[in-house]
């Protein structure tokens, strides 16, 4: 079967079917240039009774106006706990997606509709589906960075924080599809030695992180820890001293204090928290294959503060999806939270 590539990876086909009413750059240049955004989505934020949820990778000033800062897993788990009457999501469209499965009755809005998913993008539910029936008797792991559409294939969902958990809680004999991010998955392959049958799909962040030139800066700052999201492909993580999500990035930043170098191998977002957590430490941005200084996913950068305060004034861009769809997906989003429950609570600002 003929899988995507980087050259036939579709737009987000959410802001094709949903629509966005005005384009956003005419929406963002009509903003009155004399308003403090930062005190309107304060006003916007008391006056809906809303959350405001926003991912590592989301820009500085987002990730301070926020009322939660995570990785996926405490962003779901922030969306399945919170008693906000709104959830505003910084983040990409399957993050928002997650948040509406487990909240049909509240809106969900996102501050740009395009900002989807290299990965999601690369595992269509269409293709997915013909795919997985070669597979009868296989347990459907999905990683939480696709569509609803695919999750609703899931039989569970999980994120790079608790993937190695949940597959080592399966019965050692269940054979295991685990989609759609072939790096994290050889890499829970050998955390748990448990043989999976991957989907090819990749991060176009991660993916693109380069051995030969981690080296040379390592050779460069030989003092330097290489922290590296599992997300990256092998030669990279095989350099690296440490491997986790990017909250166990965050934390192992913060509990090694004896450490004041380290060398980042993920999305550059996350370099904020780090450097608030780590003012004593030196943070130096894995060598991407793009020559740019640091990788940074143009998705998650799609999200402004301008287009922030457009979504909670206007309540638009919302997230809608069939029931249908949202019910099946629901399940597999359920059972990872059930089977994540042991797992470290929702990471709050500043803990």
């Amino acid at each position: 079967m003929q899988l995507p590539t980087a050259d036939t990876t579709p737009q987000n086909p959410a802001s094709e079917s949903a629509g966005q009413e005005m384009d956003l750059s005419v929406r963002v240049r009509q903003i009155d240039p004399t308003l403090d955004l930062i005190e309107e989505i304060k006003r916007l934020k008391h006056e809906l009774n809303a959350v405001i949820l926003a991912h590592y990778y989301q820009d500085d000033e987002i990730q301070d106006l926020a009322d939660h800062v995570g990785d996926s897993l405490a962003l779901a788990q922030a969306a399945a706990n919170t008693d906000a009457d709104v959830i505003v999501f910084c983040g990409v469209h399957f993050m928002a997606e997650t948040a509406k499965i487990i909240n049909p009755d509240k809106p969900v809005l996102l501050p740009d509709l395009d900002a989807g998913c290299s990965l999601a993008d690369r595992c269509p539910a269409d293709l997915y589906g013909e795919w997985l029936k070669q597979y009868p008797n296989h347990t459907v792991i999905n990683y939480i960075n696709s569509s609803a559409a695919v999750k609703a294939l899931s039989d569970i969902i999980v994120t790079s924080s608790n993937a190695v958990d949940i597959v080592k809680q399966l019965p050692a004999d269940q054979p295991i599809v685990f989609g759609p991010d072939r790096h994290l998955g050889r890499w829970v392959e050998g955390q748990t030695g448990k043989k999976m049958v991957l989907w090819n799909g990749f991060c176009i962040v991660h993916e693109q992180f380069n051995a030969r030139r981690l080296a040379a800066l390592k050779a460069e700052y030989p003092a330097a820890q290489i922290i590296a999201h599992p997300e990256c492909e092998e030669a990279v993580l095989a350099q690296a001293d440490f491997i986790g999500s990017t909250l166990a990035l965050l934390k192992y930043v913060q509990t090694h204090t004896e450490q004041k170098q380290f060398i980042v191998a993920t999305e550059v977002g996350i370099l904020h928290q780090m450097k608030r957590a780590r003012p004593d430490a030196e943070f130096l941005c894995s060598p991407p294959n793009s020559g740019c200084n640091c990788a940074s996913c143009p998705y998650m950068r799609l999200n402004t503060i301008e287009k922030l305060y457009l979504c909670m004034r206007d309540r638009h861009p919302e997230i809608v999806m069939d029931e249908a769809t949202r019910l099946r997906a629901l399940l597999p989003v359920q059972r990872m939270l059930e089977m994540s429950q042991h797992l470290a609570p929702v990471q709050q600002k500043g803990d």
